[in-house]
């Protein structure tokens, strides 16, 4: 097959849609969760005629808990159920952020629930909360199912703190994740059988309503419209390009690529169907604007996944989700643009600075200089439109405050707007000098793929 290429092209060619007013979206969906929180308080209220002694306060305790624990659960599947107007409007990293708070008041909701009711009962029944435990886990309906769930919730809690989750690759922590849904399912049928407030009624009608809604929106998004849009496009590795040390492009093509509409930095879903690969589906980044024929992601080999990508051979069969990600020019305010990055999170800001209009600068943070991307591409694409290209190189100790360092190479910082990608730990740094040098936080974009 013809080795493909991604000729420099006129800045500002690709017209991003117009989206909704900015934070729309957002902001609509919170409160579209906190009402449904209010809801739950309202009806746990509604059902709570009087509080008379500890019991009571223990077992009213354990039932608020056990209902707001209950609604947070589909509504975390439901902010990674990858529902296309999120994904675009709110961002997936942000998303991410939500669904991680979230899960931590989940985890936190289920312990209190468990202790309480456990406690409550035992005092209302006069024996040890032991004792109480144990009829409740073997003699109460649904309640083996329901003790699986929460300890598959609170496990998949433990390995998601910060501590263990540096210790996970990507594929395990993904696969571990995949246990909450059956938890989701196991917990459901408790709920109704031991839910008192839910009753027979409206509340019991919008329960089931959530729950099988959840489902079905998965279903579609998460499994349906994937493979649809697998048959429809039939995506192919057509190259691997070596770019640097681990690191190199893919190159896909396929059918109807147009009709996927995706943006410069803006990211897939790779599902790679190889029997080694073909059971997770990791994201990576347009590392160029999306072409009528072919699109570009390069892949540097942090984890198996992403290092046995370099090994696959032209014609492997891909399936992609997506585009996905608010890391695009919609995002822009105007004024000038200063895209910063570093390691393989230069991909998304090499797709944005052949399209962004206007003056933009780019900086590419790297230790080495063999390990600088697309260093001849981007010359070429800052001498075709005019933009500048800096890279910033050396150990910490040898660049010094990030801070000062951008400010020697964009004098007029403050004054810009800013696509920031790379590690955390960068990404954190360099909001924290960007602040530091006046740029307002509604001017700071940046798309993070941390787990």
């Amino acid at each position: 097959m013809t080795a493909l290429s991604t000729p420099p092209r006129a800045a500002g060619r690709a017209t991003p849609r117009r989206g909704l007013p900015p934070d729309a979206v957002r902001r609509s969906a919170l409160a579209l969760i906190a009402a449904g929180v209010l809801a739950v308080l309202a009806l746990w209220w509604s059902d709570t005629p009087r509080v008379a002694g500890a019991a009571d306060w223990l077992t009213g305790a354990g039932r608020i808990t056990g209902l707001l624990a209950g609604y947070a659960a589909p509504v975390l599947l439901l902010l990674m159920a990858r529902i296309p107007v999120l994904e675009r409007e709110v961002g997936a990293d942000r998303l991410a952020r939500w669904h991680a708070f979230g899960g931590r008041y989940l985890v936190s909701l289920l312990a209190v629930h468990v202790l309480t009711v456990v406690w409550g009962y035992a005092l209302t029944d006069g024996q040890g909360p032991w004792s109480e435990g144990v009829e409740i886990v073997l003699h109460f309906p649904d309640m083996l199912k329901a003790t699986a769930a929460t300890l598959l919730i609170l496990g998949t809690g433990a390995v998601s703190a910060r501590a263990a989750r540096r210790r996970l690759g990507y594929e395990a922590w993904y696969y571990l994740h995949l246990a909450t849904y059956l938890a989701v399912a196991l917990g459901f049928g408790h709920q109704l059988t031991t839910g008192a407030d839910l009753g027979d009624g409206p509340a019991r009608a919008a329960w089931y309503l959530l729950y099988f809604g959840t489902a079905a929106v998965l279903a579609w998004f998460r499994l349906l419209r994937p493979w649809l849009r697998d048959r429809r496009h039939r995506l192919r590795i057509a190259e691997v390009r070596a770019e640097g040390p681990g690191v190199v492009s893919v190159f896909l093509t396929g059918r109807h690529l147009a009709e996927l509409r995706a943006e410069p930095g803006q990211f897939f879903r790779l599902q790679f169907l190889t029997p080694q690969l073909r059971w997770a589906a990791n994201p990576y980044s347009l590392s160029a604007p999306p072409h009528p024929q072919f699109l570009r992601f390069t892949v540097k080999g942090l984890g198996s996944h992403s290092a046995a990508v370099a090994a696959l051979a032209p014609g492997t069969a891909v399936r992609a989700e997506g585009p996905y990600g608010a890391f695009t020019a919609r995002r822009r305010h105007g004024g000038p643009v200063l895209l910063l990055g570093a390691g393989v999170g230069i991909t998304p800001l090499r797709a944005l600075f052949e399209t962004l209009p206007g003056r933009v600068t780019l900086v590419q943070r790297a230790r080495r200089a063999e390990d600088v991307l697309f260093r001849r591409e981007l010359a070429a694409v800052a001498e075709g439109r005019g933009g500048r290209v800096h890279e910033l190189l050396g150990t910490r100790e040898q660049v010094g405050a990030l801070g000062p360092a951008l400010a020697r190479l964009v004098p007029d910082l403050g004054r810009h707007e800013v696509y920031l990608c790379g590690p955390e730990e960068f990404t954190a740094d360099a909001v924290r000098a960007l602040r530091a040098a006046g740029v307002r936080p509604s001017r700071i974009h940046h798309e993070s793929f941390a787990f």
